[in-house]
Order: C-alpha cells, then sequence, then structure tokens
C-alpha cells in the first residue's frame, strides 16, 4: 500500500515537469525564432518477485514474471525544431532562415546561435540583435544607405540612392548535427555543448544550409491547439495520480479501522 503513495507522487511530479514545459511553450508562442520543448519520460526501477522463465517444482517454465514498478521520472526536455511560421514584415532588417541552420552572435567574444532574424542596426552601422549583440560575420552598413538588399544565398549589399553599391558580403550560417544537444540561455539564444557537437559553418544555401528570405521572420513553431490537447491531458494524469494516492490512504485507513 505504500508503495502505491509513492509511486503515485512520482507521476504528480511527472506531470507538474510536464505542464511547466507547455506553459512555457505557451507563453513564447509570439516569440520570434522560438522553439516548442518536449517532456520525456521514463519508468523507474522494478521490483521482481519472480522472473520470467524461471523453472517451477514441478519443471516447467514460468511464461510471465512478476515484478511492480516504482513510478516514473522525467529524463529530459528536448527542442522541437521543425520549422515556424513565416510572417511578412516588409522590414529590410527582418530575415527569416527556410531550412536548416542558425544565425552567429557575437557575446563578448563568445559565439552563440539564434534563429531569430529580427535585427537591428546600432549606432555604429552594425547590425545587431534586440540585446546589441552584433551579427557574425560583422555586417556594417554605412550612413547614406538607402536600400539594404539580402538574396537567398545570403550576399547583402547596401545601395545609396543613386543605386551604387555602397558596402557587401554574405551572410554565414551554421549548424549541429544534434541541435537537441544546444543549450538555451534565454533571450532567444542557444550555446554550443558537446551534446550538440561543434558547429558547422557555411554559407547560405552551401552545403545543405538553408536560405535566407528577407522581408520575413519566422516565429514561434508553437501550436496552440496540441499544447492546449496536452495540458489537458497532463491534468487528468495528473488528477489520476492523486486519485491514486487517495485510495491509497482510504485502504489505510481501513486497515487501521481494523480493531475497531
Amino acid at each position: 500500500m505504500i508503495r502505491a503513495l509513492w509511486t503515485a507522487a512520482t507521476g504528480m511530479e511527472a506531470q507538474q515537469v510536464n505542464q511547466d514545459v507547455i506553459a512555457n511553450n505557451l507563453a513564447n508562442v509570439n516569440t520570434v525564432g522560438f522553439k516548442k520543448s518536449r517532456a520525456d519520460f521514463q519508468d523507474l526501477m522494478y521490483q521482481v518477485y519472480t522472473r520470467a522463465g524461471v523453472e517451477t517444482t514441478s519443471g516447467s517454465e514460468l511464461p510471465v514474471g512478476f515484478e511492480i514498478g516504482m513510478g516514473v521520472k522525467p529524463v529530459a526536455v528536448q527542442k522541437m525544431f521543425t520549422q515556424g511560421d513565416y510572417m511578412q514584415t516588409n522590414n529590410e532588417f527582418d530575415l527569416a532562415i527556410e531550412g536548416d541552420g542558425f544565425f552567429q552572435i557575437d557575446i563578448e567574444g563568445r559565439t552563440v546561435y539564434t534563429r531569430a532574424g529580427n535585427f537591428k542596426v546600432d549606432r555604429d552601422g552594425y547590425l545587431c540583435n534586440n540585446d546589441g549583440y552584433r551579427l557574425i560575420p560583422e555586417i556594417v552598413i554605412p550612413s547614406d544607405t538607402v536600400h539594404f538588399i539580402v538574396d537567398g544565398g545570403g550576399t547583402w549589399s547596401a545601395i545609396d540612392e543613386v543605386g551604387d553599391e555602397l558596402a557587401g558580403g554574405r551572410i554565414e550560417l551554421a549548424k549541429f548535427l544534434n541541435p537537441a544537444g544546444l543549450s538555451s540561455i534565454g533571450r532567444g539564444l542557444l550555446e554550443e555543448t558537446e551534446g550538440s557537437g561543434d558547429a558547422i559553418t557555411g554559407d547560405a544555401g552551401d552545403e545543405g544550409m538553408g536560405t535566407i528570405s528577407q522581408h520575413f521572420l519566422e516565429m514561434s513553431n508553437v501550436n496552440v491547439v496540441d499544447e492546449m490537447v496536452q495540458m489537458i491531458v497532463g491534468q487528468r494524469a495528473y488528477e489520476i495520480n492523486s486519485k491514486a494516492i487517495q485510495t491509497a490512504d482510504s485502504m489505510l485507513q481501513l486497515i487501521n479501522n481494523l480493531k475497531r
């Protein structure tokens, strides 16, 4: 009976983690470049009374065993790097990646990665993100630029009012063999880890890299309907585990009242 109390408690704890993950997904439904997460679970160890295949006293073998599980535990929260919906903005500094790849951002000499392409221009003319961290490789836009143009391959040009090119270059993207292994550090930024492997860099459109669409933003890949369904399922699972605790408690109470 005590086992049922602890087993159901692990189920409630697991569903609480699940709800936390879902809540974060829903909170970021309008966050540019956000990738939803999914909680993964594993069953715990089993108490084995009899193993399958054990020979009985009569010489036969048991076809199935007798083992009771101890509950569940959360083991991972995995980011899902499916493509988000695109939103047209008509802002020339808004860029979206179609396919694999991340923009590279420099934070005080450290390279981090993002799918959010809502860039700005700082006072020195550098293209940067909302926190003022610059894109890698650096893009410097001259002060007399009238039009900033980026093609699908990441080639950019700064054009003046008479149509002459003032500056140009190419945007470099990065990709990973295991993007789910990247570590989230907030502000839409991801950091390389041992699990993700080393970054593979290249020009947009080359060697499996995605292409770049100007005047578009990639929005969150969170599907509100799916998250609401998962929230309801998690809530019901939490409730049924709490009911299992109540039932086990009622049975213990009955045992305690046998003397009366």
